[in-house]
């Protein structure tokens, strides 16, 4: 009974040991550290947004087959930067498969 007190005392102490010589050289709380910048939110307006789908959708009704593949490339990556743009300006909002469950266990809890 002896040896396994002192086996448990031995790992406690030994396991406590190397969290209170953790040290790190830079304090955690500067006024540095605490400044957040300021986010600035550029939204796209409708209208924008209206010229950008009808863009696209031009983009998709387009005949592809006589066009080079250098053509194609550069449609293609037009179409990426335009989809990165309405999504970055607000063009539709993401809710996540565990979000969506969530959401549904939550209506049919409180219905």
């Amino acid at each position: 009974m002896r040896k396994i007190n002192l086996l448990v005392l031995v790992m406690i102490f030994s396991l406590s040991a190397s969290t209170a010589f953790a040290f790190t050289a830079e304090p955690k709380s500067t006024p540095e550290n605490l400044a957040v910048p300021a986010k600035t939110e550029i939204k796209l307006s409708e209208e924008e947004i209206n010229r950008l789908m009808n863009r696209v959708e031009e983009i998709r009704d387009m005949d592809k087959s006589n066009l080079t593949t250098i053509e194609k490339s550069e449609l293609r990556t037009e179409l990426k930067t335009i989809k990165k743009n309405l999504k970055e300006n607000g063009g539709y909002v993401y809710i996540g498969v565990g979000t969506l469950i969530i959401i549904i266990l939550l209506i049919i809890l409180i219905v």
